[in-house]
């Protein structure tokens, strides 16, 4: 597949691996291209294989009774279809490219091969499940505790994590476009809400936004109002 990235962030499947073992499980991928918008895993599908996010952010989404709800962003160096890899099950969520998107696609009997032969990997994929748990799990405290802007608050401090980079503003980023629909079902909030609730931190200058743009101006007095240290 070529040149492997050392870029990867430690928190992402292939980034808290040794060097060698990435470059093990990257070798063993086929390369994919994906255009913006471009579906990569498809909810109900039944394939088998996993994707490695080899470069650009992919959105994970789920529909329920036609309605559309944002997960969660997976980042260069992720892993995306493993549960349904290793459960055999259909999958349980649409991944979509947010930009230009290059993907290694691993076979479940290669993944699972190289599972076995690295068990620091299998501990790296339990992880990463474990993160979306705990990012489920964190998500419900937030609409039980947290009015509409805090919640707001919180989610973006963590999507920066994950997706931010350096704006124009001298601010950091979102590195991906995000809907003011989209930000509502990650929060469980109705459109009006979430409007109200980016007013409310624009007008702190705390963010600026433009068309499926976001920039956090203020990432300490974000925090602050996140209570997230």
């Amino acid at each position: 597949m070529g040149a492997v990235s050392t870029a990867w962030a430690p928190n992402t499947f292939l980034g808290g691996l040794p060097p060698a073992t990435a470059a093990e499980v990257v070798g063993l991928s086929v390369r994919r291209q994906f255009a913006p918008g471009r579906v990569v895993l498809r909810e109900g599908d039944r394939d088998s294989h996993v994707e490695l996010i080899i470069s650009g952010f992919v959105k994970v989404t789920t529909s329920v009774e036609g309605v559309e709800t944002l997960l969660g962003i997976r980042a260069p160096g992720d892993v995306v279809g493993e549960i349904g890899a290793l459960t055999d099950q259909p999958r349980s969520a649409t991944v979509t490219a947010c930009g230009r998107v290059v993907a290694g696609v691993v076979t479940r009997a290669d993944f699972e091969a190289f599972l076995r032969r690295h068990p620091e990997a299998a501990l790296r994929v339990t992880a990463a499940v474990a993160e979306q748990l705990r990012w489920a799990n964190r998500r419900r405290i937030d609409f039980a505790v947290y009015p509409a802007h805090v919640r707001l608050a919180r989610l973006l401090v963590e999507i920066a994590g994950t997706c931010g980079r350096p704006g124009r503003d001298g601010g950091i980023e979102i590195g991906v476009p995000l809907s003011q629909p989209e930000l509502a079902t990650m929060i469980a909030i109705g459109p009006a809400t979430v409007q109200k609730a980016i007013q409310e931190l624009r007008g702190r200058g705390l963010i600026s936004t433009g068309y499926r743009r976001l920039t956090l101006l203020d990432m300490d007095a974000l925090r602050e109002l996140a209570e997230i240290p």
